[in-house]
């Protein structure tokens, strides 16, 4: 098991060059004491009023730390340093995506050593159990992860555990989300989060979900398509029948859903134009026609959720814009499963409202890339993740925390465990 390493050492100035310098004398003091260990040099740095201009230096030994404050103080780059220029007007969103960050084990770290996560994993595993014959830890801390993450019926209700659970973890270092969005079935994490489900009724609709998807499993799938949405739209258009654009993620970025035989001839179409469309990991058809269905087994399983009004702004793809919550009944995650995703419009209206640091909210970070591309002309914007496919453990979390910060999210260091 992987433990916490890196020490941060959070640094800030208002001026670019007052930041250069903070760091040598920093460098100085550090050879005038050698013996003070990392840690102990990191705590008086964090009160007080942070500058604009700010560094991070993620170190687990003196070594290192020197290192890296010498490179900030020459204006280099180093592996341990995270830099950054705050926007303190800017509000923080967090971005809950859909099915494809799973990995194995992907909560095993900060499972074992932050009580935050554990907790929220542990309250939607006492929930869970009420409904399935699987346990949530063999999931997403066991060894059998890998083979039960390829059910639907399980990947879903994972993930969900895994992104409510690092939104506890974000807000544990200070870091209280002022929106939330959701993509797909991150909707459902999103509207938890929010307050406007609770866990008992977020749960149930999410084991439904996976329950009713799995009886469309082998009859379709999602193509990722490069092509202009005017394009793809026509001639998706043209086989609605068989096909739907089932997400909108950024610019050139759509995915189609709908049967293998039609997605099959959309590839050969768009190698053609010389362009390579790529299959989603997903043996069923979300947001196409084959979805209505299963209409009526959801909407069975789900009668009686209540939605409430929530405690943060909710920016729903299915209408491309915030509501208030109460609208998030059952014939809402209907539309949710069936609609397109208007995940781009979500994002532009959410950053219009002044939420443009969007910090991704799952084990693995798969709407970085389309976030990067919509918000990339807006003053002031971030994206980062959480966590990565692979590094599931605290170090991963304190640089994308680093990265949070540097950039102005209100991170709070002295909620830090020590190394």
């Amino acid at each position: 098991m992987h433990t916490q390493t890196c020490v941060p050492y959070p640094l800030s100035a208002h001026r670019a060059s007052d930041l250069a310098l903070l760091a040598a004398e920093t460098v100085g003091k550090l050879d005038a004491d050698p013996h003070p260990a990392p840690g102990a040099l990191a705590r008086p740095q964090i009160t007080g009023p942070a500058g604009a201009h700010r560094a991070v230096i993620l170190a687990g030994d003196r070594d290192t730390l020197l290192d890296a404050l010498t490179a900030l103080a020459e204006g280099r780059a180093h592996d341990a340093l995270v830099t950054g220029e705050a926007v303190e007007a800017a509000g923080t969103a967090l971005v809950f995506p859909g099915q494809g960050s799973q990995w194995p084990r992907m909560a095993a770290e900060l499972y074992e050593q932050a009580p935050v996560f554990r907790e929220r994993i542990d309250a939607v595993a006492a929930e869970l159990s009420r409904w399935t014959d699987w346990k949530l830890l063999d999931a997403v801390t066991g060894d059998a992860g890998g083979e039960l993450l390829q059910r639907v019926e399980v990947v879903q209700p994972a993930l969900f555990a895994v992104m409510v659970a690092l939104a506890a973890q974000w807000e544990a270092y200070g870091v209280t989300p002022t929106a939330v969005v959701g993509h797909s079935q991150g909707e459902l994490a999103a509207a938890h989060v929010a307050g406007v489900l609770s866990l008992k009724d977020a749960v149930r609709v999410v084991v439904m979900r996976g329950r009713v998807l799995r009886g469309l499993t082998g009859r379709g799938g999602m193509l990722s398509v490069p092509m202009p949405y005017e394009w793809t739209a026509r001639y998706v258009a043209e086989r609605s029948d068989r096909l739907a654009v089932a997400a909108e993620n950024g610019p050139g970025s759509l995915v189609v859903s709908g049967d293998l035989p039609a997605l099959e001839e959309l590839v050969a179409r768009c190698a053609e134009e010389g362009l390579r469309a790529r299959m989603v990991k997903v043996d069923y058809p979300s947001h196409s026609p084959q979805i209505d269905e299963i209409r009526d087994e959801l909407l069975a399983g789900i009668a009686g959720i209540a939605p409430r009004p929530g405690r943060l702004p909710y920016y729903s793809s299915v209408v491309a814009g915030r509501l208030d919550g109460t609208e998030l009944g059952a014939e809402y995650w209907f539309r949710n499963l069936r609609r397109t995703v208007r995940f781009e419009a979500t994002v532009r209206a959410a950053a219009a409202d002044g939420h443009v640091r969007m910090v991704e909210s799952s084990p693995h970070p798969v709407l970085l890339r389309g976030l990067q591309r919509i918000l990339s002309e807006v003053p002031g914007s971030l994206v980062t993740e959480s966590l990565r496919r692979g590094e599931g453990g605290p170090d991963r979390f304190l640089r994308s925390a680093a990265v949070a910060w540097t950039h102005g999210a209100p991170v709070d260091w002295t909620a830090v465990p020590p190394a």
